[in-house]
């Protein structure tokens, strides 16, 4: 009991915090929540994917973790998709639903949430690492299907690609990879502490935002599609990442954090895109909450289970 108990209190309770205070916001003053995600979608989000890409070496783990998380990706796609079908969802509703699964917050949920979990241990910053790796391939699925599954109600194939290739997230990462190759040691140059501040801001500014979200949101607890996304996305996920563990041979630590951070709840850049394209965003916002408020007891007993089913 102890072990859980420390698990959610030091893990899982900090996340959580920051949300609050964001929902409190949100019931106290008007804001813009349209003002906030663009600031997220078009600042704070390529700032963290340039950062955590250029300062990353990469080495061949990090890429069996690259490779897990496109791997686990094609499940989500394949097995959202099916049971999307399956319950006869609407095209708006089906590519809502999708995202609710497939786009999990790695970033500024899984992100911190790895940090704490590793903080004390000697792997640290190998588990930041490898978390990064799989935030990398989260990023970009956002920034093409999530937006597509999101857009292609109402927006053509065309229009869509449009949408998609708005979206500063996909060139800052190239542009990462790039000034890697180059003999230009960007962490000395005047822009630098810049983009480490946006960087920096990243996780607390999304955490609010979707507290801001969350405190507009209209809930209809009649509404099964919310609890079956909610069931997906915390328990099917899991499972699903365990059976890709185990099937890629992956043992010890990044078993471990690729097993945590495939657990994690939908991420808040779910809502942000159904808000951004009107989408579900009621719907969005509905299983964003649910995941996140029952992820407090599901992640407690994935983060201990990891320690047991994958030893160091």
């Amino acid at each position: 009991m102890n072990i859980f108990l420390y698990i959610l209190m030091n893990n899982i309770a900090p996340v959580f915090i920051l949300i609050f205070l964001g929902f409190i916001l949100g019931k106290k003053f008007k804001l813009d929540i349209y003002s906030f995600s663009k600031i997220i979608f078009f600042i704070y989000v390529p700032a963290l994917a340039f950062v955590k890409l250029y300062e990353t070496k990469i080495e061949a783990e990090h890429l069996k973790a690259l490779l897990y998380a496109v791997i686990y990706l094609a499940v989500l796609v394949t097995f959202s998709t099916l049971f999307s079908r399956l319950r006869k969802h609407s095209t708006a509703l089906g590519g809502a639903f999708q995202n609710s699964i497939l786009l999990y917050n790695s970033a500024n949920f899984g992100l911190p949430l790895i940090t704490l979990v590793f903080k004390d241990s000697p792997y640290a910053a190998f588990a930041v690492s490898l978390q990064i790796m799989v935030l990398l391939v989260q990023n970009i699925s956002t920034n093409t299907i999530g937006l597509f599954n999101a857009g292609r109600s109402r927006l053509n194939i065309g229009e869509s690609l449009k949408t998609i290739l708005k979206m500063p997230a996909i060139y800052t990462i190239a542009a990462a990879l790039l000034l890697k190759c180059v003999p230009l040691d960007l962490t000395k140059t005047f822009v630098w502490p810049a983009i480490v501040y946006l960087k920096d801001g990243m996780v607390s500014m999304a955490l609010v935002t979707l507290g801001i979200q969350l405190s507009k949101t209209k809930f209809e607890f009649k509404h099964v599609e919310v609890y079956l996304a909610t069931f997906a996305r915390l328990l099917i996920g899991p499972a699903l990442a365990f059976v890709t563990i185990y099937l890629m041979n992956i043992h010890g630590i990044m078993a471990q954090v690729l097993l945590i951070s495939s657990s994690v709840p939908t991420a808040v850049n779910a809502a942000l895109i159904a808000v951004e394209l009107d989408n579900e965003k009621d719907f969005s916002s509905q299983v964003v909450m649910t995941t996140t408020l029952l992820s407090a007891v599901t992640l407690t007993v994935v983060i201990y289970l990891s320690t047991i089913l994958f030893k160091v």
